[in-house]
């Protein structure tokens, strides 16, 4: 798939999304899926980003694993820069603070993501290079 088909699919991701409440058909479809978006690190434009997300109290887990592509994806560069965004989960629309975490954090947080997702694990594997885990925290 091309740069350009990618962005058409996301943006069309992101449009049935707004359009149906959250949710989506395709290959996202009964999946907990969110739209980040967030301020680029070198634009400073808003981009918006639809991802799989992990549950963890209040807060919501993100894993930069860029679909096993060999670089990491834009959105975890911009958080790195500027880690306040907005996340759509369904209708809601909720400001958040994102958190790169590590050790024991990062492992417990792994591991129930491996659980439902293992290939994730490939991906690392594939790429020598440890997957980011991002922790997303309401700021309201």
């Amino acid at each position: 798939m091309s740069d350009e088909q990618r962005r058409q699919l996301l943006r069309a991701v992101i449009a049935e999304f707004r359009d149906n409440g959250g949710q989506v058909s395709g290959p996202w479809e009964g999946r907990n899926l969110l739209l980040l978006t967030t301020i680029g690190a070198r634009s400073s434009q808003s981009r918006t980003w639809p991802l799989t997300y992990l549950g963890d109290g209040d807060r919501l887990v993100v894993f930069a694993a860029n679909s096993g592509r060999p670089k990491r994806p834009g959105w975890y560069y911009n958080l790195r820069a500027h880690p306040h965004a907005t996340v759509e989960v369904g209708s809601d629309i909720v400001r958040v603070t994102a958190t790169v975490v590590e050790g024991a954090e990062r492992q417990r947080l792994w591991e129930r993501q491996l659980a439902a997702t293992p290939f994730l694990a490939d991906f690392e594997a594939d790429h020598g290079r440890q997957i980011p885990v991002v922790v997303l925290t309401p700021t309201d």
